[in-house]
């Protein structure tokens, strides 16, 4: 065989095996861990915020608690007043994260039965007059009362808000420049049968995760 037909023949090899190829192969993993709330190192990565900034009551503390079998939970305990809110908010990645292979967030969580608020921040390409703000998006999560529950939030199921209020916009999230993830609550509730009203309450987080279910694409 010629030296021109030998190199010919492992280019059509070559392309008959790229055309063969799944597009699974092309795909990233199913799932990507985002935050694993394993050790102090990560508690460095968050920061608490409050309607004390503002001379509210409500308050909050953020800690590694030993369950079950070791350091596996971050462990809040908030305090919140009527009307008020607490939450932990990440500190801004390195950059951002790219998620734009997949369709649904999933937090391990265990509670006392009441509602949160996941909220993600995009880069912020939907400006508006005199907005310099990163873009947020939200959406309700109810955590199960002490059992460790998954909550799968699909990310088509965040609507886009402004200090809090829903914008009524034709608008899609930036998957692609993800610059923070936050979870709050209020006493308000948000989710039919949550557990509602001022008082003591406690959040545990073991992971949060991105995941590609193809359910919601």
């Amino acid at each position: 065989m010629s030296r021109f037909r030998s190199i010919w023949q492992a280019s059509l090899n070559a392309t008959k095996k790229a055309l063969t190829w799944n597009l699974e192969d092309l795909m990233p993993p199913a799932e990507r861990l985002i935050f694993s709330f394993n050790s102090k190192e990560e508690l460095k990565k968050w920061h608490l915020y409050s309607d004390s900034e503002y001379g509210g009551l409500s308050s909050a503390s953020l800690e590694i608690s030993e369950v079950d079998n070791g350091l596996k939970a971050e462990d809040s305990k908030w305090n919140i007043s009527r009307g008020g809110f607490c939450g932990m908010r990440s500190k801004k990645f390195d950059g951002f994260i790219d998620l734009d292979s997949y369709d649904t967030i999933a937090l391990k969580l265990r509670g006392d039965g009441r509602s949160y608020i996941s909220t993600i921040y995009t880069e912020n390409w939907v400006n508006s007059p005199g907005q310099l703000e990163d873009n947020s998006w939200q959406a309700f999560v109810h955590v199960p009362k002490d059992n460790w529950y998954i909550a799968k939030i699909p990310l088509a199921r965040y609507l886009p808000t402004w200090r809090g209020n829903v914008i009524n916009a034709e608008m899609e999230m930036n998957q692609a420049r993800i610059l923070g993830i936050s979870l709050s609550v209020n006493a308000e509730g948000g989710v039919p049968g949550a557990r509602t009203g001022t008082g003591d309450f406690k959040v545990e987080l073991d992971w949060i995760k991105a995941i590609r279910t193809g359910e919601y694409t």
